[in-house]
């Protein structure tokens, strides 16, 4: 007698799979929350340089002072992170980026805020976050159960992120409009008290640390292997630098939204938090999607059409003049970033081995921010020089190049991954489909 199949589980259970473990469930709560205020933050930034500098090249200082440590320090964290208790980690990197909002919120609330001021904490901040991001990465894996969640996990993490991006940027401009940015800086400071809450919650499997030979093992020697390991996996290469271009030329657009919002659009803060929302409503849509395959398979595919989307949409929105048209173009744009980065970051995950998951992180957060310091430099010479329009046009373009340029590698690449899956027991067989 032929047993009746299992029906599977309903979308919505799919798309939530990863919150069955309570570890995740713990961490997914508490980082929403805080992202909410770390939204905020970004964008009372922003506004506060503009203002106070009317400098489109000094928001791409900001920018460049923000991120240029996660650039230096991201490759070193990734070896830390596969030596050290993550868990100890992150706390410790959620802890002093509490001090740092603390420390913004007391010098704009006391009216002593100078631009040096803002760039002295934003290196501090870049620099907690080039630890904060490869721990926070590779400790996925130790908060869900069963292996096969580990990708449903990435990306409720990058729906979590852009949850984030509905609420705090909206709220953002509302707060500033009637408290000031001193105010969202401190509500940022509040929000860690979730985060920090939740990890202390947390029940984790001791772990046994680095082996004997790891320990004698220098950094230099570490950061060597690590090297060696990402580019001898061909894939995992090309994933890396892809997204070291997507930032260099393509993500950099945000730096120049608030020009948008106050010289193009002739709005305030609030149309700059609405822009920023704009982007966080595709970004969730992007992320619910890939929350919801249940394969990495054709993920490539979609990494290529989501940068197509991406392109075509950023353009229309540099030349855009009309408030309501640019915050509809937000949502394509939110949607094509979400797709190459979640996606981007579920392939790695998948294909890197589990003692090199840290220091491939390392990398990828160095390709992720790491880039985004030079091209936020560019971005913000090129709006001097150009414009704002003309800048974020030419980057899209640009990317748009590059990521047609890698087309003919994709089949050869696509192959190399599948039998990476097969080798490690992910696909009976390697699909070429």
């Amino acid at each position: 007698m032929n047993r009746a199949p299992t029906p599977a589980p309903g979308r919505l259970a799919a798309i939530a799979r990863a919150l069955r473990h309570r570890n995740y469930r713990l961490f997914f709560t508490g980082q929403s929350l805080s992202l909410v205020g770390t939204w905020m933050q970004r964008v009372a930034l922003a506004w506060l340089v503009y203002r106070l500098t009317d400098s489109a090249f000094l928001l791409g200082l900001l920018s460049f002072a923000g991120n240029l440590p996660s650039f230096l320090m991201a490759p070193l964290a990734g070896v830390v992170a596969d030596r050290v208790d993550k868990h100890r980690l992150l706390m410790a990197t959620q802890a002093l980026a509490m001090l740092q909002a603390v420390l913004l919120a007391t010098l704009v609330l006391g009216d002593w805020i100078q631009f040096w001021h803002v760039v002295v904490l934003s290196l501090m901040l870049g620099a907690i976050n080039g630890f904060d991001m490869p721990v926070r990465q590779a400790i996925l894996v130790d908060l869900v159960d069963e292996r096969q969640d580990l990708g449903n996990a990435i990306a409720l993490n990058s729906s979590m992120f852009n949850g984030a991006r509905l609420v705090g940027p909206s709220a953002a401009g509302l707060i500033i409009a009637l408290a000031g940015e001193g105010a969202c800086f401190l509500v940022n400071a509040l929000s860690y008290l979730a985060v920090l809450a939740s990890l202390l919650l947390m029940r984790l499997p001791a772990r046994g640390g680095a082996d004997r030979r790891e320990r004698r093992q220098g950094l230099r020697e570490g950061l060597g292997e690590s090297w060696a390991y990402v580019r001898g996996v061909p894939p995992i290469w090309a994933i890396l630098l892809l997204l070291c271009v997507f930032n260099f030329v393509g993500m950099t657009y945000t730096v120049l939204l608030p020009v948008f919002a106050r010289d193009h659009l002739g709005g305030g803060p609030d149309t700059l938090g609405f822009l920023m929302g704009g982007t966080g409503v595709g970004a969730l849509a992007g992320a619910l999607y890939l929350a919801s395959r249940r394969t990495v398979l054709g993920m490539g595919r979609l990494i290529t059409v989501s940068a197509s989307v991406f392109c075509a949409a950023l353009i229309a929105f540099s030349l855009s003049r009309w408030t309501w048209l640019s915050l509809a173009l937000m949502v394509p744009v939110g949607f094509g970033q979400m797709v190459q980065m979640a996606g981007s970051n579920t392939l790695l995950q998948t294909l890197v081995e589990d003692e090199q998951r840290g220091r491939v992180m390392g990398f990828y957060t160095m390709s992720f921010m790491g880039s985004f310091p030079a091209g936020s430099l560019l971005m913000g010479w090129l709006a001097e020089v150009w414009g704002a329009p003309w800048a974020v046009a030419c980057g899209a373009l640009a990317y748009a190049a590059c990521a047609l340029a890698a087309l003919p590698r994709m089949p050869g690449l696509r192959r190399q991954a599948h039998l990476i899956y097969a080798r490690r027991g992910l696909f009976e067989e390697a699909p070429l489909a």
